[in-house]
């Protein structure tokens, strides 16, 4: 069983969406994980230490914009894309298409 509580987007106020994308790095993150791959954390490659971007990964969490899973030792993570669209429409694509001022770039990890 998962250890990360995911909340129903029913539940989520839109004015808490928008408090989590505020974040420059958070937003680099959905921006990343927009092209709908899942990916596992340690992939993320942020300019910020390991335990501030596991804080940044649980305000996207909790704010229902992404879902982790476990398996294993390893976590993955991808974005809720279906259900945000859902429950608030046009939001997401607004905020992907919006220029890039101030985003901070998250990319992937590469491994040798």
């Amino acid at each position: 069983m998962s250890k990360h509580a995911h909340p129903d987007l029913a539940d989520v106020p839109v004015t808490t969406v928008l408090s989590s994308l505020s974040d420059p790095l958070r937003l680099g993150v959905v921006r990343l994980l927009s092209d709908g791959q899942e990916r596992q954390w340690g992939e993320l490659d942020a300019p910020v230490a390991a335990s501030t971007l596991s804080h940044h990964m649980k305000v996207l969490r909790s704010a229902g914009i992404t879902r982790t899973r476990d398996e294993g030792t390893r976590c993955y993570v991808h974005l809720r894309r279906d259900e945000l669209d859902a429950h608030f429409p046009g939001l997401l694509d607004s905020i992907l298409n919006a220029p890039e001022l101030g985003v901070t770039t998250v990319g992937i990890k590469r491994t040798r």
